[in-house]
């Protein structure tokens, strides 16, 4: 996701036990760990995605979201709040309503967390997301983020909740020697802190995201499930996002690793809509994620 335009985000600064405690355990044959994550039922959205169009009618937009079949939402702080001006537990009877489950939301975790993160625990979400940190100057800096993100992460601990970091481009590319991410992972507690691999972002710095998974497995715990238009370089400086399922990323093969390192939530996100419009986009990312199947 990209949040640049938001003064909030200016901040400077288990497979098996897991998944089987996870909202896909339903099973869909035999006993790998993607058998046991019935994806097709229960995908989520990142609101982001309508940010054009929720302000406008938040109720209205997200009983068309519920239409188009997902089940897990994924909020995020925008000019109404995490919970579009509803309150928590208005925003929850909503989903309630709507047959859908707040499940996580990106917030400024520099601004009121302990009362985000009571709020968010109080109606049964899951996790409350760091959605940018943006590139910085030197690598000391990140290490600076990552025990922010522990602090973070006993909060969330101690409300229930747990506490994640959603990736940029920017936390791939070398800085003193080092990856970014790598510094972030490393020095933070798995205990405390879980992270949500956005893969068009690893794809768009040149990563393998399946690498990553394996490399740090049950750590990412949730996804940005976001296509990359197809023969764009990656220097490419626009979001050239498309409907998941058209564009460059093999999304049988990734989320199938991320499912065997421990991946428990596939969010369906797109940022760009050339020759469409958001909601449309939407709809059509449904229909794609209804009929998916791991490689």
């Amino acid at each position: 996701m990209n949040y640049h335009r938001r003064t909030f985000l200016k901040l400077s600064a288990t497979v098996g036990a897991g998944l089987a405690l996870s909202p896909f355990a339903n099973g869909l044959m035999g006993c790998s760990p993607t058998s046991k994550l019935n994806v097709q039922k229960n995908f989520g959205l990142q609101l982001y995605t309508l940010r054009d169009d929720l302000p406008k009618d938040a109720r209205g937009v997200l009983t068309q979201v519920a239409s188009f079949g997902y089940k897990e939402i994924e909020s995020y702080e925008g000019a109404q709040g995490i919970f579009w001006g509803l309150g928590n537990t208005g925003f929850k009877k909503l989903m309630d309503d709507l047959g859908m489950n707040i499940v996580s939301s990106h917030c400024d975790i520099n601004k009121d967390f302990d009362s985000k993160a009571a709020e968010a625990a109080a109606i049964g979400m899951k996790y409350l997301i760091c959605p940018y940190l943006g590139p910085q100057k030197s690598i000391d800096d990140f290490k600076r983020f990552a025990d922010t993100f522990n602090q973070r992460g006993e909060v969330c601990k101690k409300n229930g909740i747990r506490f994640a970091y959603h990736n940029h481009d920017y936390g791939f590319k070398l800085l003193d020697g080092k990856l970014p991410q790598d510094v972030l992972m490393q020095n933070t507690d798995k205990d405390l802190v879980d992270y949500e691999m956005d893969i068009y972002w690893v794809v768009t710095a040149g990563q393998d995201p399946e690498a990553w998974f394996k490399k740090y497995p049950d750590r990412f715990r949730l996804c940005h499930i976001k296509d990359r238009q197809k023969n764009v370089p990656l220097t490419e400086k626009k979001n050239v996002s498309v409907v998941v399922g058209t564009g460059s990323i093999d999304f049988p093969a990734v989320l199938k690793t991320g499912a065997e390192n421990g991946l428990q939530h596939f969010i369906v996100e797109q940022e760009a809509y050339e020759g469409t419009t958001p909601l449309a986009s939407t709809k059509a990312n449904a229909e794609y994620m209804k009929n998916f199947r791991f490689a």
